[in-house]
């Protein structure tokens, strides 16, 4: 099952006692500040959590699995997660 943003805020205004305004409001806000600081090309460090990193793939060959026909795959940035220790030691029955 996934955990969608309706959730998150849901369970903020579960947990923290915040109106079901200021638990939007705050999810908004910090997903904005990780969504700017990546579009800069900043790493985002979430201690205990993870690292988002900004990757740059380079220009490359590529093939159109519907047809088979190649083609050129332009240069782009992809942003990859990477666990934390920490994270994955909960996840496993560790921590």
């Amino acid at each position: 099952m996934t955990v969608n943003k309706a959730e998150v805020i849901n369970s903020i205004y579960i947990q923290c006692g915040f109106s079901k305004n200021k638990s939007t409001v705050l999810i908004e806000t910090i997903l904005e500040i990780i969504k700017s600081s990546l579009q800069c090309g900043e790493d985002v460090l979430i201690s205990g959590f993870g690292k988002f990193c900004v990757n740059k793939k380079s220009r490359r060959r590529g093939r159109n699995p519907a047809t088979g026909d190649d083609l050129t795959l332009e240069a782009r940035r992809v942003v990859t997660f990477k666990c934390s220790g920490v994270l994955r030691d909960k996840m496993n029955g560790k921590g």
